[in-house]
């Protein structure tokens, strides 16, 4: 581990607003349908950080000017008139955005390269690669760096999009079909959880323009293009995981600004969870409040298949309950920035918590953590999800700090404003 490990502030009852950085998945969506848009667009609130930083110089590349020095940031789209770069399309660690480029790759009329960094290259394509075979793109493999060989405008029609993996390679598809040469019915198969990042992919078209209906099996998208627009990026709801969770074990009271109960986001739904465990919650409009004064947690067993980030908080949140809890659905951790169900367990343990773990289920017992230096795993929500549980326990630090700026550049700042009280 890191010589350069991060101390992690012990925190006592927090009572705190927060408004969580923006969506890096609204973020990243956005900026793909206001590239394939006609016209200026304005993204307001959007998250600065590696991720959509990655997908931004992409578009670039592809030939869709961004201007992020400004506030708001500026897309002006092409209307689907995408250039071949002059050098490949660079997703950094981003799986999202990998899997959008190798899409929009397949619309150029000529060869792109994506490529991708740390384990990016191990997560799987195969969904996105697939497809875009069917469409008659010529692809290289199933694994980053991927050689894509497009004729230029995808023809679209019925699509079927193997999502067992991830539903990402759906959003992929569903967010160049506006574009495609006739009108698309997209229909993913083998989805388990996670439907709701489809809906607010569905969400993101419909603000740009596109057309686009549910079905019984999938989503009808019209080949109608999508329109420039002025959009305000909702706070993160992963990123709220760790603030809500900071709560709970600190027996404090957290308001996540911004994000109410009408969010797409799947990860808010650790509010509730929370409820479950013993918190009181309060949804409103446009913000939810854990308060876990006076409160006892308990144990809970729940299937987190639908937001399986938000997972790693809850594991955190499970170690300080008074009873047992079973964490299931959770398959998908394991191709992600790092093995998050093998990672998350690892350093539970290594700070003294008592984790079993399955294929795709954790159980947490009640423990006592000690502190610890953690490894964060190359891995942004494991470094957070332990600098969570290091708001309880002295001693505790977080090696390679830095993966944070993935999602939250100023994460570790935000938790010295909470110790600052």
């Amino acid at each position: 581990m890191s010589s350069g490990a991060r101390p992690v502030p012990v925190l006592s009852a927090v009572d705190s607003v927060i408004r969580p950085p923006g969506s890096k998945s609204e973020t990243i969506r956005a900026l793909a349908a206001a590239g394939l848009a006609e016209g200026r667009s304005h993204l307001y609130e959007p998250l600065d950080a590696d991720d959509p930083t990655a997908m931004a110089g992409a578009l670039q590349a592809l030939g869709i000017p961004i201007d992020r020095k400004t506030v708001p940031w500026s897309v002006d789209g092409q209307g689907g008139r995408l250039i071949a770069a002059d050098g490949p399309l660079d997703a950094n660690e981003s799986g999202l955005s990998a899997r959008i480029l190798l899409a929009m790759a397949g619309n150029v009329d000529g060869a792109s390269r994506v490529v991708g960094r740390g384990r990016l290259p191990q997560r799987p394509m195969g969904g996105i690669v697939d497809v875009l075979e069917a469409l008659g793109v010529e692809l290289s493999g199933e694994r980053l760096p991927i050689e894509v060989v497009g004729r230029g405008r995808l023809h679209g029609g019925h699509i079927e999009v193997d999502c067992s993996e991830s539903s990402q390679f759906a959003t992929a598809v569903m967010l160049l079909a506006p574009i495609m040469t006739e009108p698309s019915v997209v229909e993913p198969i083998g989805l388990s959880g996670s439907a709701n990042y489809l809906e607010g992919t569905v969400s993101i078209m419909r603000r740009f323009g596109a057309k686009i209906e549910r079905t019984i099996t999938g989503y009808e998208i019209a080949n109608g293009g999508y329109r420039a627009a002025d959009l305000f990026v909702e706070p993160d709801a992963s990123a709220g995981v760790y603030p809500l969770a900071i709560a709970a074990i600190s027996g404090g009271r957290v308001t996540i600004d911004g994000i109410g109960e009408g969010t797409w986001q799947p990860d808010a739904g650790l509010a509730s969870i929370l409820g479950s465990m013993g918190c009181h919650v309060e949804w409103a409009t446009d913000r939810v409040t854990v308060d876990a004064r006076g409160v006892s947690l308990h144990g809970v067993e729940v299937n987190m298949s639908d937001a399986p980030d938000a997972a790693l908080g809850l594991a955190v949140v499970c170690l300080f309950a008074t009873s047992p809890s079973r964490i299931s659905g959770l398959g998908s951790l394991r191709h992600k920035e790092s093995d998050r169900l093998k990672a998350i367990s690892s350093e539970m343990r290594r700070i003294g918590g008592r984790v079993e773990t399955g294929e795709d289920w954790l159980f947490v017992h009640p423990s006592d953590p000690h502190g610890a230096e953690v490894d964060s795993h190359g891995d942004h929500r494991i470094a957070m999800a332990m600098a969570t549980a290091g708001t309880r326990v002295p001693g505790m630090r977080v090696a390679n700090p830095h993966v944070v700026n993935k999602t939250w550049p100023g994460f570790w700042e935000f938790l010295d404003t909470l110790a600052a009280g």
